[in-house]
């Protein structure tokens, strides 16, 4: 009986909380969880790299652009747009991008010309010394280029079979000097036109004997440029046996590009120096420009001539040259080189609006004139006063093309810088770039 109880009690026991623990599951309302808190990263903005003629390309650090190759530039992501052709840079996104500007202002232009050339020896002073006696060469006395030759110097010894005839002729006519001088004359004639001296025709006469070796003196003093005869050669009258160049005169020979002959002209002054003698300037005017442009090289050859009593200044040495020339008396509107950006058929400019106290910036169409240093010259576009991008102009223009504005390769606001497909090719005969 006890045993039954005891049974019933535990069934009991057991249905009741069954019944608890249903009804707990059953009719519980779970408490409202807490919204998760978004995690905020520690470390500070990422930064990206973009193409400043392709603004699609991202890039976590800086390298090359894979579609065209040129250099990325910081992605300006904190700017804003203001009206329908302007585009705000807040201050971080500038630090960043390292965006600069500077003020436009006017200045006396002057167009700065650089040339590069060589030492060369003035043609005018390279002279020949020739043989004036035909025959054997049977000694030198000058032996290589670069030595230098004093007017009267014996340079060589020549064997004359000719000069030993001429000799016998004029020992014949002594013997008749009292009763025909006429003919003594003319055998000392033919001995002067081979240039004999009185002092050598009078010596040959006292000694009585055949002189076969005749020494060949230099009629001119200079440096050896080129030695054209050997020991042993046969030589004729009037052949070339050394030539000689006088380098107390030098000239300084520079190429002009054709881009830069307008601004060169006869009497410029040109300040140059000499890589071999650091420290040391020269100066000079143009005497010569060449008429003729180099088909090859499009150069033009542009003459200084140097005087160069000391001989320090030798041919061939490197000269590096500068023509400065002001482009009239009138001051000009001026901008860094570094301002502009080209599109092929157009030159644009950031302008940063004066009204505004914030970075904003509008591109603006320039008309550029002539270069100068490292800037041009600009007829039309900005005025005096005007506060243009001088750094950074790529990253501003790639944030315009993001936003949509214009920009260097976009002219009109909200336009797409697309190309159509060329009709009838596959994707394979397409440009590779437009693939990836």
């Amino acid at each position: 009986m006890k045993r039954i109880l005891k049974n019933t009690y535990l069934r009991t026991t057991l249905l009741v909380l069954s019944g608890l623990l249903l009804g707990w599951l059953i009719f519980h309302k779970s408490s409202p969880t807490e919204p998760v808190k978004p995690v905020t990263s520690i470390h500070a903005k990422h930064q990206f790299w973009t193409c400043s003629m392709h603004p699609q390309v991202r890039m976590e650090g800086p390298g090359q652009c894979p579609i065209c190759g040129m250099d990325l530039i910081p992605l300006i992501q904190n700017a804003t747009v203001v009206g329908p052709d302007a585009i705000v840079i807040s201050n971080s996104a500038m630090q960043i991008a390292n965006v600069q500007t500077s003020i436009v202002t006017r200045q006396l232009p002057v167009k700065e010309i650089r040339l590069f050339g060589k030492i060369q020896p003035d043609e005018r002073l390279i002279q020949t010394v020739p043989a004036h006696i035909p025959g054997r060469i049977d000694r030198l006395l000058v032996n290589f280029t670069g030595e230098y030759i004093s007017k009267g110097q014996t340079i060589a010894q020549i064997y004359s079979p000719e000069l030993v005839t001429a000799q016998q002729e004029l020992f014949e006519a002594l013997k008749f000097k009292d009763s025909n001088p006429a003919i003594v004359d003319a055998a000392r004639d033919k001995l002067r036109q081979w240039k004999l001296t009185q002092a050598q025709i009078l010596q040959i006469e006292k000694s009585g004997k055949l002189k076969e070796d005749f020494p060949i003196q230099s009629t001119v003093s200079g440096t050896v440029l080129n030695k054209r005869v050997n020991v042993g050669d046969y030589v004729g009258t009037g052949q070339s046996l050394f030539e000689l160049v006088d380098l107390s005169n030098v000239w300084a020979l520079f190429d002009a590009y054709e881009s830069d002959l307008p601004w060169i002209k006869k009497g410029s002054r040109v300040n140059f120096t000499i890589e071999s003698m650091p420290g040391k300037k020269f100066s000079g005017t143009v005497s010569f420009i060449d008429p003729i442009i180099n088909p090859l090289t499009r150069v033009a050859r542009v003459r200084i001539e140097v005087r160069n009593p000391s001989g320090m200044i030798k041919p061939e040495m490197f000269a590096t040259g500068e023509i400065k020339t002001q482009l009239g008396n009138a001051k000009a509107l001026v901008v860094p080189k570094s301002a502009v950006l080209w599109t092929g058929t157009r030159s644009v400019v950031y302008v940063k609006s004066a009204d505004s106290t914030k970075n904003t910036f509008t591109l603006r169409d320039v008309t550029l004139g002539p270069e100068i240093g490292d800037g041009f010259i600009v007829s039309s576009g900005v005025k005096d006063g005007e506060v243009i991008v001088t750094n950074g102009a790529f990253a501003v223009d790639a944030a315009a093309q993001l936003a949509g504005k214009p920009s260097m390769m976009n002219q009109q606001p909200g336009t797409k810088n697309k190309k159509p497909a060329p009709k009838n090719k596959s994707p394979e005969a397409m440009d590779p770039n437009m693939r990836m």
